[in-house]
C-alpha cells in the first residue's frame, strides 16, 4: 500500500508539473505573438504599445496562475466600525481655513473611456446632451470652472480617454480654450482580445480598422494607475504640488468635488495620512450588483460580484448583509500611487470578461477595477455619502430623471429640487422603444412634471404631449400593435393606462 501512496503523490506532482509546463507554453506563445504584432507598428506606436503590452503580460501571467474565485468566503468579515465613516461626521469637521490652498493640491480625474453605444449614440458617452443642451463634459467643465473662480484656485481636469474616445474628445476640447480650467488628457492602455480556445491574440497586426477593429479593448478603469504613470502626468502633477486626485465616472452627475472630504484628507497628521477614500452609499434593491467593502486578511477590500463564488451570489446581493456599495468616487494620494507603481505593488484582482464577437468568435478580455487597489494603500477608508453623490446616467430611464424638474442645475451641478417633498428618486422603467436617445427624445414633446412621482413604468409605443404631469405610481402599457398618446396638459396620478389611445388633431 505504501507503493500506491507513493505513486499517487508522484502523479499529483507530475500533474502540477504538467500544468506548470502548459502555463509556460501559453505564456511563451503569447509573448511571441505580441512581439510579432509590435513588428507591424511604426516606431512611435511600438514604444507606446510596448508599455501597454508590459502591463498586459503581467495580467496574462496572473490570469494563467489564478485558480477559482479570488476570495475564500469564510474569510470575509464586516469592516470595522471606524473604517467606514458616516459623511455627517466628516462634514462636522467643517471647511478648511484656506479653501484655495486645499483645492490647489487637488486634480480631478474623469474616466472618459466609454462609448454611448448602450444608449444608441455614436462616439464618446461624455458628449451626449443631458441637460439644456449641456453634455456630461460641459457640466464637468462648468463645475470645475466655478470652483476655480469662486475660490481663486487652480484645479486641473484630467480626462482618461480610451482609443475609442480620444480623437472625438480632443476635437471638442477646443471649445473650452477660454474657460478657467486647465485640461489634460491621457490614454488608457490598448490590450489585445484573446481567443478563448487558443489563448492567443486575435489581432493580425497593430491596426485598428477592418478585420482588426474588434481585436483591441481598453482594459477597465483599474488601468488608470499604470497609464496615468506611463503618460508622465503623474510626475507632472506631483511636481506642480498636487497631492490628491478625485476620480469618478464621467457619467455620474453626482460626483462633484466635495470640500468636506477634501478637508478631512488635508487636515490629518502626515504620519497618519489617509491615502485612499472610497465613497460608498446605502444599497437599494436597484444596486444589488454593486461592489461592496469587506474586511479581508486585515485589509479593507473591494468585493465585486464577479469574485463571488456562485453559491454565495444571493448572499452578496442581500441588502441586509452588505448594506453599502461602491459609487466609484475615489480620492487617491498621488505620492502613494507613485510609490506603489514603482514597487509594482498594486495587486488588482483580474476580472475575466467573456465576449462573443459579431462572427460568433468567443474571446476574453482581462480587466481590472480602479477601486480594487484600496487594499494596497495605507489608512484607506470608506465614507458613507448621501445618495445624491451617486447619480449615474446609464440608460434613457436615468436620462429622463436628470432632464426633469426633479433636479435644478447650478454651475454645472445638479441638485434635487427643494420642491420635492421626499429625497428619494422615483423608480423609472422605460421600455425598449425608449432605449436609444434619439427615439427617446422623439417620444416627449416636453419632459413631464415629475416632482410628485414615485414610480413610472412605460412599455410599448407611447408618446407624451407637452406639459404632462405624473404623480404617485403611473403605469402605461401599449400592447403590441397598439399606440398610446398621452395628451398635452394631462395629469396622471396613480393611474394604469393600457390599450389604444390616439389623440387626433381636429
Amino acid at each position: 500500500s505504501n507503493d500506491s501512496g507513493c505513486s499517487v503523490s508522484t502523479r499529483i506532482l507530475s500533474d502540477s508539473a504538467f500544468q506548470e509546463k502548459l502555463r509556460q507554453q501559453h505564456e511563451e506563445s503569447m509573448h511571441r505573438e505580441l512581439e510579432a504584432l509590435l513588428n507591424t507598428a511604426n516606431k512611435t506606436e511600438a514604444e507606446i504599445s510596448r508599455k501597454d503590452f508590459d502591463g498586459f503580460k503581467k495580467l496574462f501571467h496572473r490570469f494563467l496562475q489564478v485558480k477559482g474565485p479570488s476570495v475564500e468566503w469564510p474569510k470575509i468579515n464586516r469592516p470595522p466600525e471606524d473604517s467606514i465613516q458616516p459623511y455627517d461626521k466628516i462634514r462636522a469637521k467643517g471647511l478648511p481655513d484656506n479653501i484655495a490652498a486645499s483645492l490647489n493640491k487637488l486634480a480631478v480625474v474623469k474616466l472618459n473611456g466609454g462609448l454611448g453605444t448602450s444608449m444608441g449614440c455614436k462616439g464618446p458617452k461624455s458628449l451626449i446632451s443631458v441637460r439644456n443642451e449641456n453634455t456630461f463634459l460641459d457640466l464637468t467643465v462648468q463645475q470645475i470652472e466655478h470652483l476655480n473662480k469662486a475660490f481663486h484656485a487652480d484645479v486641473p481636469l484630467v480626462l482618461m480617454n480610451s482609443f475609442n474616445t480620444d480623437e472625438d474628445t480632443k476635437k471638442i476640447l477646443q471649445k473650452y480654450k477660454h474657460h478657467q480650467v486647465n485640461i489634460h488628457t491621457f490614454n488608457q492602455s490598448r490590450y489585445p482580445r484573446i481567443n478563448k480556445e487558443s489563448l492567443l491574440p486575435i489581432a493580425k497586426n497593430m491596426g485598428m480598422s477592418g478585420e482588426n477593429a474588434d481585436a483591441w479593448y481598453p482594459p477597465g478603469h483599474g488601468d488608470v494607475y499604470a497609464s496615468f504613470s506611463n503618460s508622465g502626468l503623474l510626475d507632472k502633477l506631483i511636481a506642480e504640488g498636487k497631492e490628491y486626485i478625485f476620480v469618478s465616472n464621467i457619467d455620474n452627475l453626482g460626483a462633484t468635488v466635495d470640500l468636506f472630504i477634501l478637508h478631512h484628507l488635508m487636515s490629518q497628521p502626515a504620519d497618519r495620512r489617509c491615502e485612499f477614500i472610497m465613497e460608498v452609499t446605502d444599497k437599494t434593491r436597484a444596486d444589488v450588483k454593486g461592489g461592496t467593502l469587506i474586511q479581508y486578511e486585515d485589509h479593507l477590500r473591494l468585493l465585486e460580484i464577479a469574485q463571488v463564488p456562485k453559491a454565495h451570489v444571493d448572499e452578496f446581493k442581500s441588502v441586509t448583509k452588505f448594506k453599502i456599495f461602491n459609487t466609484n468616487n475615489l480620492w487617491i494620494s498621488l505620492p502613494a500611487m507613485k510609490r506603489l507603481q514603482e514597487k509594482n505593488a498594486m495587486d488588482l484582482e483580474i476580472i475575466v470578461n467573456p465576449k462573443t464577437l459579431d462572427g460568433g468568435l468567443n474571446v476574453i478580455q482581462l480587466e481590472t477595477a480602479v477601486g480594487a487597489a484600496i487594499k494596497s494603500f495605507n489608512n484607506a477608508m470608506g465614507v458613507n455619502v448621501p445618495r445624491s453623490r451617486f447619480l449615474p446616467v446609464k440608460t434613457s430611464s436615468d436620462l429622463l430623471l436628470v432632464m426633469s424638474n426633479l433636479y435644478s442645475l447650478d454651475a454645472g451641478s445638479l441638485t434635487m429640487s427643494k420642491k420635492r417633498e421626499f429625497p428619494t428618486t422615483p423608480h423609472v422603467k422605460l421600455g425598449s422603444s425608449f432605449t436609444k436617445v434619439q427615439e427617446f427624445l422623439a417620444r416627449f414633446e416636453s419632459i413631464p412634471d415629475m416632482l410628485e412621482l414615485d414610480h413610472l413604468t412605460v412599455s410599448g409605443d407611447v408618446t407624451f404631449g407637452k406639459n404632462v404631469s405624473l404623480k404617485g405610481t403611473v403605469i402605461i402599457i401599449a400592447n403590441h400593435g397598439d399606440r398610446i398618446d398621452i395628451p398635452a396638459g394631462a395629469m396622471l396620478e396613480n393611474k394604469i393606462v393600457s390599450g389604444n389611445l390616439r389623440i387626433l388633431d381636429h
